[in-house]
């Protein structure tokens, strides 16, 4: 094995195995480390996203929602289904299979490349070297002229619930039950909170959300994030604001464990919940523990990410760092950006991530997506703004297909028309939000979405009305504003 190469990638997430695939690409001998196995002791790429995260809880959420819609939501359509029930560990096969199968097809994409894959545990040193020690424990000394380090995230533990792995679990353990539990407990109404919970309330749990923040998706659009909590309030997501944990105690009773969740709510009055099954979903930290020696170079900023500057350039020259493990939003797509951006321009070229347009998506069912600015953002920020609003129930796509829950919201420069946000919730949002996302790209305006022909019937059409609302020209609605 070559103790020397042009690149080394610290872990292989989306954003460090497509740095690594595009590094080899562009003619540099590149190595890639990776410290996860699969359930078989076996190394594997993929990272926190294939193996714990995105792909799974994907997975697993579409199961879900086939299962769901075939007892709830067929009938309408004429359609009956008698004695209809779910296996779950069948379902948790089949998640285990998918992940399989895109593991696999990155490591067929790294011997495509010619990139040499690493299974172990990679610490750099000072100089741009890399201890290097693998699943074995045999240790050795690489070198490189250049190491980017994507170490990815982990979940945050809060001392007042912590994980035992069986009836209190953190977002890689809610992916492994077995069974259904009647009454499930979540930690945290963000992303992942609302994600899984929809997973298990869709199978039949009673699902209580204790968020500690006062008002609901922070950083979301509030009138869609409003729009979004009635929505999931209506599928059985009991979602509790202003409600910060404050104690946890597993018990067994009759045989059985269950743990007794205490609270207090927005009042300062104490609550009290019985859970068979408790999810901690709080958030995620930049995962740097055994990443880098005191002599590496590399500085960490006050919230423990490693420090870079625009370009993704570490403190010490010639180091790299891209994904969840530096600042910015903890997106796969975002990281996938930067390892792109780094491995180009290492190679010489001089491309840029445009951090002002980078989609964001929850996918409960319907979805909730946005890019670009919100109307709080815009408000503070003290700009001026038109706003443009249209209803799914008004689409007739959305309508045939049962699918008519949500808005689409449009945000444009009040003189220039150019869009500076779309907000969704509904069907299809996150492939509906790209379309804008493209638009942005470009500096489009509300009016140039507006002239453009979008295909009948298609969910699509929202995006299109919202846009025609923004001027006060919406087809399909009474407008808010006069007509110009």
């Amino acid at each position: 094995m070559t103790d020397k190469f042009d690149v080394i990638v610290i872990g292989s997430g989306p954003a460090g195995y497509v740095a690594a695939i595009r590094a080899a690409q562009l003619g540099l001998n590149t190595a890639c480390i990776e410290k996860w196995k699969d359930k078989e002791g076996k190394g594997v790429n993929g990272g926190t996203c294939l193996q714990v995260g995105c792909i799974p809880s994907k997975a697993l959420l579409d199961t879900s929602y086939k299962y769901h819609e075939a007892k709830e939501s067929l009938g309408s359509h004429g359609i009956g289904i008698k004695n209809i029930d779910i296996n779950v560990p069948d379902m948790i096969a089949r998640k285990d299979k998918v992940v399989k199968q895109m593991c696999g097809g990155i490591a067929g994409l790294f011997t495509a490349n010619k990139v040499t894959s690493l299974y172990g545990t990679g610490k750099l040193l000072a100089g741009r070297k890399v201890q290097f020690v693998d699943h074995k424990g045999e240790e050795k000394i690489l070198e490189a002229e250049n190491v980017i380090l994507a170490s990815g995230s982990t979940p945050v533990n809060i001392p007042v619930a912590p994980i035992d792995g069986d009836v209190i679990v953190d977002s890689t353990g809610a992916l492994e039950f077995h069974e259904i539990p009647e009454r499930l407990g979540v930690i945290g109404a963000g992303v992942i909170g609302l994600e899984l919970g929809s997973v298990w309330g869709r199978l039949g749990s009673k699902v209580v959300c204790l968020e500690a923040m006062d008002s609901f998706l922070a950083m979301m659009d509030q009138t869609i994030a409003k729009e979004s909590k009635k929505i999931l309030g209506k599928q059985g997501l009991d979602i509790r604001l202003s409600c910060r944990v404050t104690g946890s105690e597993v018990v067994e009773k009759k045989g059985k464990k269950e743990v007794v969740v205490t609270y207090t709510d927005q009042d300062g009055k104490e609550g009290k919940e019985t859970f068979d099954k408790l999810i901690v979903c709080v958030g995620r930290r930049p995962f740097t523990d055994g990443l880098l020696a005191e002599d590496s170079g590399v500085k960490l900023d006050e919230r423990g990410s490693i420090y870079v500057n625009d370009l993704c350039s570490t403190s010490a020259p010639g180091v790299w760092a891209i994904g969840d493990v530096v600042r910015g939003p903890m997106l796969a797509h975002k990281g996938s950006e930067e390892g792109v951006m780094v491995a180009e321009r290492i190679a010489g070229q001089k491309p840029v991530v445009n951090y002002d347009i980078i989609p964001n998506v929850i996918y409960t069912h319907p979805e909730i997506a946005a890019v670009g600015k919100t109307e709080e953002q815009l408000k503070a920020d003290g700009e001026e703004y038109n706003v443009g609003t249209f209803p799914f129930l008004a689409i007739g796509r959305a309508v045939a297909a049962d699918e008519a829950e949500g808005m689409v919201k449009m945000i444009a420069d009040a003189k220039t028309d150019r869009i500076l946000g779309c907000h969704i919730v509904g069907p299809s949002a996150a492939d509906l939000v790209q379309q804008v996302a493209i638009a942005m790209e470009f500096g489009s305006t509300a009016e140039d979405i507006g002239m453009t022909v979008f295909g009948h019937p298609t969910f699509s059409e929202a995006v299109k009305e919202a846009a025609l609302a923004v001027g006060g020209h919406a087809i399909h609605m009474p407008n808010r504003k006069k007509r110009r």
